[in-house]
Formats: C-alpha cells, sequence, structure tokens
C-alpha cells in the first residue's frame, strides 16, 4: 500500500531528504531484489508527412536496426491521417518485427481523434492493431482523475495497449496537485493494471516548448533536490508501478546516478541518432552502465516492454 496523500505532502516539506530517499530505496528493494537497472537503445522518430514520408521512416528504422535498437519511440512530427498512419505502422511491423513500436502521446491521440470524428478507443484499437505496442506518457502535466489524459490511458489500458506514465513537474503546480496527480496514477493502476513505468520529468521550455501551459513570471527549472525528492515520494506513492524511470537526458550523470539511491531502478533510453554527430554531453550505453554498476548495480538492456535482453555483470 503506497504512502497516503498527507504522509506524501510530509515528505515534500520535510528537510530530511536523505531519510526520503531511504525509505523509497527500500520500497525499490521490495520490488526489485535482484540489484538490477535497466536501460534501453531505441530511436526517437519523427513520422512526416508527404509522398516519401514512409520511406524516409523505413530508412530511419532500418538505421536504428543496424545500429542494435530494440524500439522506435514516434512522435508526429507533421499533420498525418489516422488512415496513413496506421499503414506506415503496420509497414514497420511487416518490416521490422523486432522493434518495438512507442510513443505518440494522450494529446496525439485526441488530436487524432478530432481529425477523424471517431472515438478515443476506436483510435487507440486501430492504432494497436497496426502495430502500436506502446502508448507514451510523457505529456502529462500534472492532472487530476477527471484529466483527459487520464481518460485516454484509461482507454488504452481497457484495449491491452501498455502505457508509460509520467508527470512534468516544475511550471506552475502546487506540492498538493503534484500528489493529487500521483495518487490518480496510482488509482488508475489499480483498476487496470496498465502502466509499466513512471518517469518525473522536470519542466524546462527548451525541451517542452509545445507544452500548452503559460510559464509563470520568474520561473526557475527544478533543482537537483527537488527531482530527487519529487522521484523518491513518486516511488512510496506508486508502489503498485513496477518500474520508476529517471530521466537521464535532463539531469546529468551524478544526479541520475542519485536516483538508483532514491527508489529509481531504470535509467531511461538511450536515444540513437544516426548518421549524425553524438553531442558531447549525450549519454552513452557505456556511460550508463559504468554509473550503474559504479552504485552497485548490475546493468541490464531492456526492450521497450521491460523485458531484459542482456543482463551485464
Amino acid at each position: 500500500m503506497g504512502i497516503s496523500i498527507p504522509q506524501a505532502l510530509d515528505c515534500f516539506h520535510s528537510s530530511d531528504l536523505l531519510g526520503i530517499g531511504m525509505e523509497a530505496d527500500a520500497v525499490r528493494r521490495a520490488l526489485h531484489p535482484e540489484g538490477v537497472v535497466s536501460y534501453l537503445v531505441d530511436r526517437r522518430l519523427d513520422i512526416p508527412s508527404g509522398e516519401n514520408a514512409a520511406e524516409s521512416v523505413y530508412s530511419q528504422a532500418a538505421e536504428a536496426l543496424d545500429l542494435a535498437a530494440t524500439g522506435l519511440h514516434l512522435d508526429l512530427g507533421a499533420t498525418i491521417s489516422l488512415g496513413d498512419l496506421c499503414a506506415l505502422l503496420s509497414g514497420l511491423r511487416q518490416r521490422f518485427p523486432a522493434l518495438r513500436l512507442h510513443g505518440l502521446s494522450a494529446t496525439t491521440i485526441a488530436a487524432l481523434a478530432a481529425a477523424s470524428g471517431l472515438s478515443l478507443r476506436e483510435v487507440l484499437t486501430r492504432l494497436h492493431a497496426s502495430g502500436l505496442d506502446s502508448l507514451a506518457g510523457d505529456d502529462a502535466l500534472v492532472c487530476d482523475e477527471a484529466g483527459s489524459w487520464i481518460e485516454t490511458h484509461r482507454t488504452a489500458h481497457q484495449i491491452g495497449l501498455r502505457c508509460t506514465a509520467a508527470m512534468i513537474s516544475g511550471l506552475s503546480e502546487t506540492l498538493a496537485q503534484r500528489v493529487d496527480h500521483l495518487q490518480a496514477l496510482r488509482a488508475l493502476q489499480e483498476e487496470t493494471g496498465g502502466f509499466t513505468a513512471f518517469t518525473p520529468i522536470a519542466f524546462h521550455p527548451d525541451t517542452h516548448s509545445s507544452v500548452l501551459a503559460p510559464i509563470p513570471v520568474g520561473w526557475q527549472p527544478v533543482t537537483a533536490v527537488e527531482y530527487l525528492r519529487t522521484l523518491a515520494i513518486a516511488r512510496m506513492v506508486l508502489d503498485n508501478i513496477p518500474h520508476i524511470q529517471s530521466n537521464n537526458a535532463a539531469q546529468g550523470l551524478k544526479v541520475v546516478q542519485m536516483t538508483l539511491r532514491f527508489g529509481c531502478n531504470d535509467l531511461g533510453s538511450i536515444t540513437l541518432a544516426p548518421g549524425a554527430p553524438r553531442p558531447a554531453n549525450r549519454i552513452t550505453e557505456e556511460d550508463l552502465r559504468r554509473v550503474i554498476r559504479d552504485a552497485g548495480f548490475r546493468p541490464a538492456q531492456r526492450d521497450t516492454l521491460y523485458q531484459t535482453l542482456f543482463l551485464n555483470n
């Protein structure tokens, strides 16, 4: 049983960060006593529109597979019809059966439903039947149980589509709203069991420019301490979601390593960018394996649905 709303609020207001981390780590150990920390190798791919869209996507998928990716994280980079998107997914599934197809957000699903005149269930059913393995949850602003994000993911779970959960925090929400968001995720997981993992995401204008919410005057980025606190509280509230993932792309290796003692058991994705030079600050697979080993754990490569592929001692 996860901690209560009052207990979660007390943790947000507490100055005992290490104590909170230890409590979250105890939950992590109970759920994952084997001492393994996982990560994913995939490629983020924006689906374009136009007559050459399919060939462009197939070419990028082939490059990713050649570089040992196990999945694609799909986003819509342009307006595309539901029929064309389903055809593209079917083409990817037929040509690259080894790649897991993950992505498309609740925001995207709502837009597809509005454009096609179909219900959320009909859109999700068509996408799932065409090859979509799991729905991304990384567009989740702090919401409540009645929010459209929750309803889209509830519908996805009902048709057998697995999903990731998230919470974009650090914009203008209150601590009580963060706790309400976590409790809404917990309640939906109790109802459906459809979430594979949860990721706390710190809002930043550079990486969340598409978020339709006003940035408050005097906005400051989430600190490492606040991120660790939020992650630990999430682990304690969401003890019915098996995996807690840290956002390695935004936090940096030192903070990423600390998350492993604050309830985290997965370090997210190594996102490949075939044909492009590697920026100096991009984290590599070897970086993650080293961080995991140095923290006293064993690294394991997984796929999008958290099936272990390779255990690295």
